[in-house]
């Protein structure tokens, strides 16, 4: 475990890691269930406080595994083992969820026993994944204490959360400080001696892949919302349209996402990365939040939602337009540019989502309404089709010869 060569080509992820990733889709699947059913249910403060610390807490734990394994997966037994317990915490923290999510409609204290029990059974093989690598990476002893460290702070102060039995409020304010040591490890690590030899194109790639299983949520929240509304009515152009919406939506994401050329532009400058990294947690959350609505839009077509119809369509926008401002902001992170492009591809986009908001006011069925939402990615991918990948390219040769 002496590291990987973050200039090792044709660097992918391992079969190991697409089974682990495979733990997230029940994690996230859980934390957009919990949410479609207490906004539906006229919880809607509740729903998205937990989801969001929910997501938070589902994206940190593939965070940590992740970059540990870009820059030490050495694929033996002890490696394969220490893996799949941290699946059996991820688990454990899905099924934690609920219990959370209960609590804070309750409203006498927060209950994450059951995930920061999770957190447990993932910590204590991560941290002694740290302590290999300390021990035989040497050059990077100092860098891997300091993982080393701030990951058992902040795992005993999460349990002592357990036992001091706190008010939510109280809860929440002393998540803080710890989520604070949990940001501070990383960027203090990365700085030390050139940081960890994390691999810029297999990082790139694992963030892809996360992103695809958050969209996953999207076509299970359509599948559930055409079921539903097909039970009502039967096979009818509302039916249709509601299809259509729902694979465009996701599509759209998908392609305006993978837009950027994440891999190429973190190879260059690799001391763009702890925002860029850090910042796809509320866009892991906002994707996994559009399927929540589309949920949500299924709840309201079974006629078992006190939301109406325009507050349903709202649960989809407003994650998907923390999802544009999240992949508009990383662009701009990494290539430290701004295309005036930009500016009007964000500005139509809003045009259409605000067409589809009037629409629904007006009394048009949600499935026109969502239709029309589903348009507004198509705005970013014409745009870029048509005249934004010369802007791409443009960066691209921009980069340092060296980079690649």
């Amino acid at each position: 475990m002496s590291g990987r060569d973050p200039h090792q080509g044709h660097r992918a992820a391992t079969p190991l890691e697409l089974l682990f990733d495979l733990t997230f889709v029940v994690a996230f699947g859980t934390a957009a269930d919990e949410l479609a059913h207490l906004v539906t249910s006229d919880h809607v403060s509740e729903g998205i406080l937990g989801f969001c610390f929910a997501t938070f807490a589902v994206s940190w734990a593939w965070i940590n595994f992740s970059w540990f394994a870009s820059a030490y997966d050495t694929d033996d037994w002890v490696y394969r083992v220490t893996t799949m317990v941290q699946m059996v915490g991820v688990l454990v923290l899905a099924l934690g969820l609920k219990d959370m999510f209960e609590s804070l409609v309750e409203g006498d204290h927060l209950d994450n026993s059951v995930m920061v029990l999770g957190y447990v059974v993932m910590r204590v093989p991560m941290i002694g994944q740290w302590i290999r690598a300390s021990r035989q990476d040497p050059g990077r002893r100092e860098v891997c204490k300091v993982f080393i460290v701030t990951l058992v702070v902040s795992q005993v102060g999460w349990v002592a959360m357990v036992f001091l039995d706190l008010g939510i409020g109280a809860s929440f304010a002393l998540m803080v400080p710890l989520v604070l040591i949990e940001l501070v490890g990383p960027y203090v690590a990365e700085r030390l001696h050139d940081g960890t030899p994390w691999h810029p194109h297999h990082i790139a790639e694992r963030y892809g892949l996360m992103v695809i299983i958050a969209l996953g949520e999207g076509l299970l929240g359509t599948t559930a919302a055409l079921g539903a509304l097909i039970g009502v009515t039967g096979w009818t152009v509302d039916a249709a349209l509601l299809g259509l919406a729902g694979v465009a939506l996701p599509f759209g994401l998908w392609w305006i996402y993978f837009v950027i050329p994440s891999g190429d532009l973190l190879r260059a400058y690799r001391s763009r990365v702890f925002g860029w990294g850090y910042g796809h947690i509320p866009l892991f959350g906002a994707v996994v939040a559009v399927g929540a609505g589309l949920h949500a839009a299924a709840y309201f077509l079974e006629h078992h939602s006190e939301l109406s119809e325009t507050a349903t369509l709202m649960t989809v926008a407003v994650p998907l337009a923390v999802v544009y401002a999240c992949v508009f902001a990383f662009y701009s992170a990494l290539t430290r540019s701004l295309d005036p492009l930009h500016l009007w591809l964000i500005g139509v986009t809003g045009l259409v989502m605000g067409a589809a908001i009037m629409l629904s006011a007006a009394g048009a069925s949600l499935p026109v309404s969502l239709l029309v939402l589903a348009a507004s990615p198509w705005v970013t991918v014409v745009g870029y089709e048509i005249a934004g990948h010369r802007h791409n390219a443009e960066v691209l040769a921009w980069l340092p010869h060296d980079a690649g």
